[in-house]
């Protein structure tokens, strides 16, 4: 057992990371639990929860609490929380310190949904911080200083593009479109081209290995199973990078209008600021084939996936530990601090 009264947790749509002070990342798992609705108990958290989505009997329910970023089901979201949390800690007199990320365009009720969650995990106080200042932070930059960072953080449920400077939010956008969308668009093209429905596993398999939004022509096609809409039965289709790419357009180009939008509305100065620094891509949907050449090519601003995309939230989240003295615990609403100002 680790010893500690600091946590950060990324609480996102497919996955939640836990670090600990001074120990960083030390679990990560899947945002599912598995209870027996019929007691109410809670049997499963994480990867093993995971395993039984579409396999379970019907009195066992696999749910995901997490829903585009946000709390869709408080209760199952504390009750996960409370396991993960007692992974990494023991039993002692003293509640620890919980730092959160939350998308940069949540609202002051899904914030408390949150801090709500967070208390009912243990916590003695929560403390929230902005998705794209944790990915800011895990990805390297210094955002202390009075310049400005773009960060596009591509998660499971919400893409949040944002123009950072002095460690705080300037410009944000966040979008409930991001890597469960481009799974969900796979499937919906594949539906409507071939008659054939396919699975989410199958669907984000495809978007991992030839899934791209520039032309691909070096990548050979790939054979998926799925079900024929025309007689119910399995059928195997061809799938080639040409259709995925056809297939990720109309979800590419919302996420393109967004950082344009963003830019748009930044100061001239740090706008001057975002082209000499570059603009930096985040999270699993970073990885798609193309996608920061297609934005520095929209924006004509040099754009980079940072290391280990993935876990730049969780290594912000970490690093932030060290400053939780700093910070102020509850609710971080920006539209209403900007309409306080």
């Amino acid at each position: 057992m680790i010893i500690t009264r600091d946590i950060g947790i990324d609480l996102g749509t497919a996955t939640v990371l836990v670090a600990v002070k001074g120990k960083g990342i030390v679990t990560r798992e899947p945002s599912v639990v598995a209870m027996d609705k019929n007691t109410g108990k809670l049997l499963k958290v994480g990867m093993a929860a995971q395993r039984m989505l579409g396999r379970t009997p019907g009195n066992i329910v696999a749910i995901k609490p997490i829903s585009a970023g946000v709390i869709s089901d408080c209760d199952m979201t504390e009750r996960m929380l409370k396991e993960l949390v007692k992974k990494v800690t023991s039993y002692s007199l003293v509640k620890p310190r919980i730092l959160i990320s939350v998308p940069s365009g949540i609202t002051e009720v899904e914030e408390r949904a949150v801090i709500d969650a967070g208390m009912q995990a243990g916590a003695r106080r929560v403390y929230l911080i902005e998705e794209p200042v944790a990915a800011a932070i895990g990805a390297g930059l210094d955002i202390s200083k009075p310049e400005g960072h773009m960060i596009i953080d591509i998660g499971a449920g919400t893409t949040d593009i944002a123009v950072v400077s002095l460690s705080g939010v300037v410009q944000s956008e966040s979008l409930k479109i991001a890597g469960d969308a481009f799974d969900a668009a796979v499937i919906k093209y594949i539906k409507r081209k071939h008659n054939v429905l396919i699975g989410d596993v199958t669907a984000e398999e495809l978007k991992k290995s030839i899934g791209c939004v520039m032309p691909r022509p070096d990548i050979a096609p790939i054979e998926v199973k799925g079900r024929c809409l025309m007689t119910g039965l399995p059928r195997v289709v061809s799938i080639n990078a040409l259709e995925m790419e056809d297939a990720f357009e109309e979800v590419t180009q919302q996420i393109l209008e967004a950082v344009q939008q963003v830019l748009e509305n930044t100061p001239p100065e740090l706008v001057a600021d975002v082209s000499e620094n570059g603009i930096t891509v985040t999270g699993g949907g970073s990885q798609i084939w193309g996608l920061d050449q297609l934005i520095a090519e929209r924006t004509s601003i040099p754009t980079r996936v940072a290391d280990d995309p993935e876990l730049c939230v969780a290594y912000g989240v970490a690093k932030s530990l060290n400053d939780l003295d700093k910070m102020e615990d509850g609710t971080i609403n920006i539209a209403r601090r900007r309409q306080m100002r």
